[in-house]
């Protein structure tokens, strides 16, 4: 155990984000997220919704300032206007944990897949809401943070 690291940051997250470079993607997902296909390192956290762990990085990751917006959904299938309770719930978690004020970008459901293959490290969460799914990309620490 560690002081002001929240539990559910396991050493094997803890070291995946640390690993990281700016500009790498960590990619939460939810648990239908085909995440071991994916081919890269896979990190679950039982019993934690991505909402939760979104939270929790956050607290810890620093996120990238050198691009309009560190963030990305997926994009409803069959209903790209409609925004789901998860990415809603996905923004006000930002908004409260960062500097950026604006929504996540959102990707249609085939170029996520094919951006989630980039992703550093998936973490997958036992979160069954649909859309649970956010890629985050790390940015540096400055003398600012």
């Amino acid at each position: 155990m560690l002081y002001h690291i929240q539990s559910l940051i396991t050493p094997e997250l803890l070291y995946a984000m640390r690993a990281m470079g700016h500009g790498d993607e960590l990619l939460i997902t939810d648990a239908n997220f085909p995440a071991t296909s994916h081919g890269r390192e896979c990190i679950r956290l039982s019993g934690v919704d991505s909402s939760e762990a979104l939270s929790a990085i956050l607290t810890l990751l620093p996120i990238d300032t050198f691009v309009d917006n560190p963030f990305t959904t997926m994009e409803t299938v069959d209903h790209p206007d409609i925004i789901p309770p998860t990415v809603e719930d996905f923004t006000q978690i930002i908004r409260n944990k960062t500097q950026f004020t604006s929504s996540p970008k959102v990707l249609e459901r085939f170029e996520f897949y094919e951006r989630a293959k980039k992703s550093f490290v998936i973490i997958q969460t036992s979160d069954i809401r649909p859309y649970a799914n956010i890629i985050v990309k790390k940015g540096v620490i400055n003398h600012a943070n």
